[in-house]
C-alpha cells in the first residue's frame, strides 16, 4: 500500500533569496537568512539559494542581481524571496529590479510587507502593519 502524500517528501516551488547587506553584522545576516528559511518552511517553498549584494550600487545591475536573474531563467523556478522591498535597493532601483523579476516571469515574495500593503481595515481595527494576524477571532456563543 502506498503512503499518503502527507507522508512523502514533496518539494515545494523553488525560490531564490535576495539580500542587500551593506555594512551589516554577521549576526544580522544570519537572522535575515533564518527568516527566509522559516518563511519557506511555513509556506512549503524550497529555498534553493540566497544571492547577497554587499556593496551599494547606483545602478539596478550588480553581480548578485545578475546571478539572480540568471537562475530565474531556469525551469521550474517560482520566484524571489526577500525580507522586505528595501532589500532590492533604494526606491528607483527596487522598482526597476521588480520589473526585471516580473519580466523573467517570476514572483517577488516579501517576508515583511510594506505598511502600504496592509489593508486600511487592519489599521482601523488596531492590527499592527507587520502582524501575522490576518483574521480577527470572534468570541463564540456557548
Amino acid at each position: 500500500m502506498a503512503l499518503l502524500t502527507e507522508h512523502r517528501l514533496v518539494s515545494g516551488p523553488v525560490v531564490y533569496g535576495f539580500l542587500r547587506l551593506v555594512r551589516v553584522s554577521e549576526a544580522r545576516q544570519k537572522a535575515l537568512v533564518a527568516s527566509l528559511v522559516e518563511y519557506c518552511r511555513s509556506h512549503e517553498l524550497e529555498l534553493s539559494g540566497v544571492f547577497t549584494e554587499r556593496e551599494a550600487s547606483a545602478a539596478p545591475s550588480s553581480a548578485a542581481f545578475t546571478g539572480l536573474l540568471d537562475v530565474l531563467a531556469l525551469p521550474d523556478v517560482y520566484g524571489v524571496l526577500s525580507p522586505a522591498a528595501s532589500h532590492l535597493g533604494p526606491k528607483a532601483i527596487a522598482a526597476e529590479r521588480g520589473r526585471r523579476i516580473e519580466a523573467a516571469d517570476s514572483r517577488l515574495l516579501l517576508v515583511r510587507r510594506s505598511r502600504r500593503a496592509c489593508p486600511a481595515s487592519h489599521l482601523r481595527q488596531g492590527i499592527p502593519p507587520h502582524s501575522p494576524a490576518t483574521t480577527r477571532l470572534l468570541e463564540t456563543e456557548s
